[in-house]
Parts: C-alpha cells; sequence; structure tokens
C-alpha cells in the first residue's frame, strides 16, 4: 500500500508541474509581445554603449588626429595600426607637426573596450553608437582612415582642407588672440 500511496503522489507532482508550466504560458500569451521588427524598428542604445570607432574633425574640417600612437599602446589587443607623417605648409591634415599617414584597425581583434578612446590627448578616436558591422570578407573588416574619418560637412568627399600655419579661412593673417588675467 506504501507503493501504491507513493506512485500517486508523484502523479499528483507531475500534475502539479504541468498546470504551473500551463499557467506561465497562458499568462505570457496574453501579454503584448515585446519583439521588435528590427530592421525597421530600432532599440535606443544605452548612452555608454561603445560601438564602432569614428575619427573626429575640428570644426575647420583639420583631423584631430597627430599620430602620436598611444591609442594603439594602449589597445590590449594590439588592434590598432597608426603610421605618422610630418604636416607640411602646403598638405597640412591636422594643426600639430604630424598627422596620421595610415590608420588602421582590425575589427575582428578589438573587443571594444574604449582605452583607445582614453588614452587619445586631442579625442581624435571616440567609440559611438553604431553597432552593425557584419561583413561576408575578412579583409572588410580593416577598418582604414577614410572609412574612420567623420566627413566635413563644408567641403566634397575628395577636397582634403589645406591651411597654412596662421592664416583664417579668407587667407588673412590670423590676428593673435589675448585672453583676460591668467
Amino acid at each position: 500500500m506504501a507503493q501504491e500511496a507513493n506512485g500517486i503522489g508523484a502523479i499528483w507532482d507531475d500534475i502539479r508541474a504541468f498546470g504551473a508550466g500551463f499557467k506561465t504560458t497562458f499568462k505570457r500569451a496574453i501579454r503584448k509581445p515585446v519583439t521588435v521588427q528590427y530592421p525597421e524598428q530600432r532599440l535606443p542604445m544605452a548612452r555608454r554603449f561603445r560601438g564602432l570607432h569614428k575619427l573626429l574633425r575640428y570644426p575647420d574640417g583639420l583631423e584631430k588626429c597627430i599620430g602620436c600612437s598611444l591609442c594603439a599602446a594602449a589597445c590590449p589587443a594590439k588592434a590598432i595600426r597608426v603610421v605618422a607623417a610630418e604636416n607640411t605648409e602646403t598638405e597640412r591634415y591636422s594643426p600639430g607637426e604630424r598627422y596620421a599617414k595610415i590608420y588602421e584597425i582590425n575589427m575582428i581583434r578589438c573587443i571594444f573596450c574604449g582605452y583607445c578612446e582614453e588614452a587619445c590627448p586631442t579625442g581624435a578616436i571616440v567609440l559611438g553608437q553604431q553597432y552593425e558591422i557584419a561583413d561576408y570578407h575578412r579583409d572588410d573588416f580593416i577598418y582604414t582612415k577614410e572609412r574612420l574619418l567623420v566627413p566635413f560637412p563644408g567641403k566634397a568627399k575628395d577636397d582634403r582642407p589645406r591651411y597654412q600655419r596662421g592664416l583664417t579661412d579668407q587667407g588673412r593673417a590670423a590676428e593673435p588672440q589675448t585672453t583676460g588675467a591668467l
């Protein structure tokens, strides 16, 4: 008789488990679905989300990157390659003495840690909100400077800003700026 009581108790336990499962299923079935139709609808990303990298420019169109390679040194995955070159009076890409002639990020190696953003003294590299990086070939995951650089809205794509030191946009000498009390 004791064995029959254990068998009946086990059956009742199974029935209760099925009932709890059906209760959860029916409770979820009457709720509004949380599915987002991805390509048409997008969820907002968190403010501190670290997505694809961007190389920024100054408002006058010059690149912020000065080719110091601190971002490459700070990268734990060694995903960044920077080759610096000297600015000349005729070819000026950044306000400093040097600029990044080659700037590449291997997105397959990148772990999106943000150390490159922290190490940059000029704030040239930032991690944006874009997260779509799918591609078909491994070579396409090496982002070059042209792909990372934010376009300058005032110029055509191939027309890089070229300024001479000490001249304003209108071509006349810049007046020395004086500040108040130091």
